[in-house]
């Protein structure tokens, strides 16, 4: 516990143990509260938390509630390959959830200056805990690089850009010989692109797994292989029942965080509350660099290619992360080849030198709101809190998220 933490007798749940669940947990037990975890993986950070895209950017907070989203996804609706792919087949938590996403768009300049400033402030408390628990999660400062092939592309990012400066983000342009001069590795060339030299990457997993452990010796309770099948609010309280490995169980809770990631709309609609996250699934493939000649060839470099919304990482010298795509298919894990393919063809295309005969798959559930905006906010019950609802921007977002929630429960717990 904290120097600073105060004391408290009163137990908090908090359902989840992916970046947004173990981030929330450490940061309720530096304000002193006894945290109990509840996750049905067996181990932390086994699902959207788990091979994400590595990329702690606060340069692609560009929400994606804008006409052009909308006209591109219609455009790619049928092809099978595109960086965005919507399943026709009618649903409709999916065709509401689109409907919300719609009505959002008159909110994409404020919005996009919002998550630009959480995505700056999460820094200091992502790399502070690391730092505090001596966590090595392979961390690359070496900056992310925008790139991109056509005028059009390039002169929306620089109204885009306008918006990030807003945000407080110092992020640069470069031209075709300042991009290949940051990333000697590409071969390919780009039209321009835009340089943060203050964003970074790092391993998702290695991460949350660390912080986890940090958890538990501070003495928080980690039950893992724990489904919870039920919750009830209580005038003192929340009730829960959970199904584990060693049979069922029940406890009274003082309050409950849910941090459920695509299931947070299920356990809030046990609450009483409505939230609407849709999962939109990511793939990421991990290459393992198992040669020298492959070693050399992959960049250091942090990269998002416009075109393809293909975004990279450096996890050490051995790995070479490269995710995108988001595909509406509703709650399928399945990981699909048609959606594999375009990423191990990216990596020979710009990246000939690396051989990709060794990759490591890998899909994802991303939750989503509507106006891809987080839920940090009191339940209707008392004693109910949310921090769930990322999207693909959880690894960026959390740890700012996590400090609120925990500031959230503190002001409530003081009668504030």
């Amino acid at each position: 516990m904290s120097q600073t933490a105060e004391t408290s007798s009163s137990r908090t749940a908090v359902i989840g143990a992916g970046i947004t669940g173990i981030t929330t947990a450490y940061q309720l037990q530096e304000i002193g509260e006894n945290v109990v975890v509840f996750d049905r993986h067996p181990y932390a950070a086994m699902e959207t938390s788990y091979a994400n895209g590595g990329q702690l950017s606060a340069s692609n907070a560009e929400v994606w509630n804008q006409v052009g989203t909308v006209v591109k996804g219609l455009k790619w609706m049928l092809r099978r390959d595109a960086p965005l792919l919507v399943n026709p087949r009618p649903s409709w938590h999916k065709y509401s959830w689109f409907a919300e996403f719609l009505a959002a768009l008159p909110s994409y300049r404020d919005n996009t200056i919002a998550t630009t400033r959480l995505a700056i402030a999460a820094r200091r408390h992502l790399l502070d805990m690391a730092d505090r628990e001596g966590i090595d999660f392979a961390l690359e400062q070496r900056g992310i690089l925008h790139v991109y092939r056509d005028a059009p592309a390039l002169a929306h990012a620089t109204r885009v850009n306008g918006l990030l400066r807003e945000g407080g983000l110092d992020r640069r342009p470069v031209d075709a010989d300042e991009i290949q001069a940051l990333e000697p590795a590409l071969q390919q060339r780009f039209l321009g692109g835009f340089y943060t030299p203050s964003d970074f990457t790092g391993d998702i997993h290695l991460y949350t797994t660390g912080l986890a452990q940090a958890v538990a010796r501070r003495g928080g309770q980690l039950c893992f292989e724990t489904v919870v099948t039920d919750l009830k609010p209580r005038r003192d309280g929340v009730e829960l029942r959970w199904r584990g490995a060693a049979g069922e169980g029940e406890g009274h809770f003082d309050r409950i965080v849910v941090c459920g990631g695509v299931g947070s709309r299920w356990l809030a609609s046990q609450l009483g509350d409505r939230v609407n996250v849709y999962p939109v699934k990511g793939y990421s493939i991990t290459v393992n660099l198992s040669d020298a000649e492959s070693q050399q060839a992959a960049p250091w470099v942090s990269l998002l290619d416009d075109a393809t919304k293909i975004v990279t990482s450096r996890l050490g010298v051995g790995r070479f992360r490269i995710a995108g795509t988001a595909e509406y298919n509703g709650e399928n894990r399945d990981i699909r080849a048609d959606r594999i393919a375009p990423l191990i063809r990216w990596c020979r295309t710009l990246f000939p030198g690396v051989s990709v005969e060794s990759v490591v798959p890998w899909a994802g559930l991303r939750p989503m709101m509507p106006d891809m905006m987080p839920r940090v906010q009191p339940g209707g019950r008392a004693g109910v809190y949310y921090n769930t609802g990322h999207g693909h921007l959880g690894w960026t977002l959390s740890a700012m998220t996590a400090w609120m929630t925990a500031q959230l429960v503190a002001a409530h717990r003081q009668g504030r």
